[in-house]
């Protein structure tokens, strides 16, 4: 047979409140991930596939509004020369029996709702194995039943499935179900889909979690992706190929400082280098390490100009320990009640006797009070 090539992703997530996120954000964050269906459908022609595989969580919650699911009906409809194979996954399971019911009742012919334990063909000579979830915490494998089905053993097998394999979930545990991580190979599989970790994973030859197509959060860098994967015949090694599909990009930036470097400079150089392209990114910035209270200033001053460039822009220096220089302190007052002040709080904020929220604390105080003079004197 020719080669059959498809598009795997996973978790989409759609109608993801952003709840953490200001409101502009949210707004931007949310229109990011229902557009993601018109972009997978143009890369999806870009490769000479027909098929898009959604391997779970297509949507973020089992009760998705009318319009978050109405819209994304009609997005994947709009696309009619593609086959959307949707799984439930843990957050849109067969638990939630009215949606998974209005969209089968709503399903335009290119879009095939996977409800059912039961092989399908996709394609002459391409069966499709799927194992939708019946709930959250179904409480076992559910791939387990690849391995006794029958199918023609000149057909390519594709397994499809959503959960966690061994010890680690995108949901942080909870996951009694763990999938087994030879499912592929003791199922005779050519390929096993999996979705729930959001970031990209290859499990060995034939399995992979494809990430989610536009990331949702800072535990993953970078921006989204799919997996486009290219069957020969049965039994060959599959050739799998990263996508880039994300609009938005997460950095979360964690810089090692020492007193005398040049913080700001430092972070600038991990940045989008071009101000236009970095209304597309989203930037956690947390300094570990020691800085003096000029340095500190000057991580302050950054967030402050560049930040607004950017679609999210979050300073959080509360694993930053302050280690003020003599300049510093005679940068605040070189003698009196504030010179005092600010001593008292150097001391506090370096002395290991105190818990260290209390270190913290003194240490914040000493830098708001570097600030606010800093300012004055400008």
């Amino acid at each position: 047979m020719s080669e059959f090539r498809f598009l795997h992703t996973a978790d989409l997530h759609l109608g993801k409140r952003f709840g953490a996120l200001p409101e502009e954000v949210r707004a931007r964050t949310a229109e990011a991930r229902h557009g993601i269906l018109a972009h997978l459908a143009q890369v999806a022609r870009q490769h000479g596939t027909q098929h898009i595989l959604i391997a779970g969580d297509t949507f973020d919650t089992e009760t998705p509004t009318d319009r978050v699911w109405r819209q994304a009906v009609a997005a994947m409809g709009a696309a009619g020369d593609l086959h959307w194979w949707l799984l439930p996954g843990n957050h849109d399971s067969l638990g939630a029996e009215a949606l998974w019911d209005r969209l089968r009742a709503a399903a335009p012919a290119n879009l095939h709702v996977l409800t059912d334990i039961e092989p399908i063909e996709m394609a002459p000579g391409v069966m499709l194995l799927p194992a939708p979830l019946p709930r959250r915490y179904p409480g076992r494998d559910l791939t387990e039943w690849m391995n006794a089905c029958e199918t023609d053993p000149r057909a390519l097998r594709i397994g499809l499935a959503h959960g966690a394999v061994r010890d680690f979930s995108e949901d942080g545990g909870g996951n009694d179900a763990l999938l087994a991580i030879d499912r592929a190979e003791a199922a005779r599989l050519d390929y096993l889909a999996l979705g729930d970790w959001h970031g990209q994973m290859r499990l060995g030859p034939r399995t992979a979690y494809a990430g989610t197509p536009e990331q949702d959060s800072f535990r993953h860098e970078g921006p989204g992706a799919c997996l486009l994967i290219t069957l020969t015949a049965p039994g060959d090694a599959p050739q799998i190929e990263r996508l880039e599909t994300g609009q938005l990009e997460w950095h979360d930036l964690a810089p090692d400082l020492v007193p005398g470097q040049d913080p700001a400079a430092l972070v600038l150089a991990a940045l989008p280098a071009d101000p236009a392209a970095r209304r597309n990114h989203l930037v956690r910035l947390r300094p570990q390490g020691r800085a003096r209270l000029a340095e500190h200033a000057a991580l302050e001053a950054l967030a402050a100009e560049v930040g607004p460039q950017f679609c999210h822009f979050v300073l959080d220096c509360g694993a930053l320990a302050i280690e003020p220089d003599a300049a510093d302190l005679d940068r605040i007052d070189r003698s009196g009640a504030l010179r005092v002040a600010a001593d008292r709080l150097a001391e506090a904020a370096a002395d290991p006797a105190r818990a260290a929220p209390d270190r913290a604390v003194a240490a914040g105080a000493l830098n708001r009070l570097y600030g606010y003079l800093q300012e004055g004197a400008q």
